[in-house]
């Protein structure tokens, strides 16, 4: 699904206009509709209190339409209006008339002492519609009051577009008021900042409404980023052929582990096996030989010279992919050893963990990784790569400025792991928080590689594996909880997470359902 940024929308509205030969109104009359639909659908006609509060732009337009739809069809509704400012929309004046003319006048909020806030139940529904996507700025205090006032009273708050507060283009000011949503019904497209950790939170969950903007453009135009879900994961995936062998998927090579770190290469060894490399080899130090030759008999074994850490990296295989890092420690050894690797390489490389630290330690060694090599930091590894940043907004820059200096795909992973290569961002649907344990970066290691290895190209095989990832950790949270998910259930649950791609909506939810038992 693709995610247009805030000038793309409102092209898209304006070709609409043109290309439809609609008025603007009329779309607004269509957008309020889709929301008026989504609440009488589970309201049914439920004599609960509606308290709909409207700023003065188009967003506030759309919170009109959508109070007088409900009161057309008798629902108990009390709207206000915001009034923030002296540049009110043509579009709310003519619905502000529009619903005045059904003897229901609006109460007005301006700022002036004295106002007193509605009181608003736990049970009530509340809509907001106070701001939309072209916030630039913090709210007044007084709007701040109000939109404390929604946050505190513990009824469902249904946010058309965006919950209000939130800036589509920039950083939202860190304090500032925002609208505590418990679901956002965004038109067309979802938001960019449904995914980022710093605004993210304030929207429990989220729909798309289509309310139908042009379609050439929606299909023409090059996103801001791509949502990926099953539809887009599975346009990247590379069915088997009859007539194949295990040669024909790849050789690929794990190097990591160290004294007590032998897990890691096990993991990721599993992982790279699972996702449905040919042959695996894992490259360890001495003491993490019996450990995987007798837990993991499906894979080879080759050792350094050294009894705990790696001290040297040297093979006679021809893998194709290599994943490099997990449980590799940084002893002095090590890092010379990861030195002198990267410079006699040119082997796609998946490189995580201790490598990234040596690599954020010693940044001279940045020229020496192979072209579209996939690195994959957490938050802080992450940081000692590219440097602090004050908002998520600034993060995504030097992100995407690294990945185009470097020449890297960069996988940031968070609740939703994003996907970085020259302009292209990708965002992943899925995951879940019992992921947060120790083990799951060293899977996703091992599946990227193992993808790899198999002859995917490096973006693809990133986009993919973090999917697929993510989706074995959401089908193995069905059957553990969040709490007792580990890393090896993400690896148990991967074949699942295949399957999951091809199967049809009514099998899903038999599969969901006898899972759930």
């Amino acid at each position: 699904m693709n995610i247009f940024s805030q000038e793309q929308i409102r092209e898209a509205d304006r070709l609409t206009i043109l290309n439809q030969n609609i008025s603007g109104n009329a779309l607004m009359e269509r957008a309020g509709d889709r929301v008026f639909e989504w609440l009488d659908h589970r309201l049914q006609g439920n004599p609960v209190q509606i308290h709909i509060f409207c700023g003065i732009g188009n967003n506030g337009g759309d919170g009109l339409v959508v109070a007088r739809k409900l009161l057309e069809s008798g629902y108990h509704v009390k709207a206000y209006v915001v009034d923030f400012g002296s540049k009110r929309s043509p579009d709310f004046l003519l619905n502000l008339d529009r619903i005045k003319s059904m003897k229901h006048w609006p109460e007005h909020f301006n700022g002036d002492s004295g106002e007193v806030l509605p009181v608003i139940g736990p049970k009530d529904v509340v809509v907001d519609a106070i701001f939309g996507i072209g916030l630039n700025r913090p709210p007044s205090d007084w709007v701040a009051q109000i939109i404390r006032h929604i946050n505190a009273a513990g009824a469902f708050v249904l946010s058309i577009d965006i919950p209000s507060g939130i800036f589509m283009e920039k950083a939202t000011t860190k304090g500032s008021a925002v609208v505590q949503a418990t679901h956002t019904l965004t038109f067309q497209t979802p938001k960019l900042v449904f995914f980022l950790p710093e605004t993210g939170s304030f929207t429990t969950s989220w729909e798309v409404l289509d309310i139908g903007l042009d379609r050439d453009f929606l299909q023409q135009t090059e996103p801001e980023a791509i949502l990926v879900g099953k539809s887009e994961a599975l346009s990247l995936y590379r069915p088997r052929t009859r007539f194949s062998h295990k040669g024909t998927y790849g050789h690929a090579l794990v190097i990591g582990g160290s004294y007590g770190k032998a897990g890691a290469a096990r993991l990721a060894s599993e992982a790279c096996l699972v996702a449905g490399a040919g042959l695996v080899t894992a490259y360890i130090p001495q003491c993490a030989y019996q450990v995987l030759q007798t837990s993991l008999p499906e894979i080879m074994v080759l050792t350094d010279t050294n009894e705990t850490h790696i001290s040297e990296i040297s093979f006679d295989i021809k893998p194709q992919a290599i994943g490099i890092g997990i449980g590799m420690g940084k002893h002095p050894a090590t890092v010379d050893a990861f030195r002198a690797f990267l410079r006699n390489t040119d082997i796609p490389l998946v490189i995580d963990a201790d490598a990234l630290n040596i690599l954020s330690e010693n940044k001279e060694l940045l020229k020496d990784i192979p072209q579209n090599a996939v690195l994959t930091p957490h938050p802080k590894e992450l940081e000692r790569l590219i440097g602090p940043w004050d908002n998520d907004r600034e993060k995504l820059d030097k992100a995407r400025t690294f990945s185009k200096t470097h020449g890297v795909v960069l996988v940031i992973k968070d609740a939703h792991t994003m996907v970085l290569h020259d302009d292209k961002l990708y965002v992943n649907s899925t995951g879940n928080p019992g992921m947060a344990t120790g083990g799951s970066g060293d899977v996703l290691t091992g599946i990227i590689t193992g993808l790899i290895g198999q002859g995917y190209p490096s973006l693809h095989a990133a986009v993919l594996g973090v999917y697929l990832h993510g989706k074995a950790g959401d089908l193995a949270a069905v059957r553990t909880g969040y709490e007792a998910l580990r890393a090896g259930s993400i690896i148990t649950a991967l074949g699942d997470a295949f399957l999951d791609l091809f199967a049809r909506p009514e099998v899903q939810q038999e599969t969901a359902q006898e899972n759930s038992k």
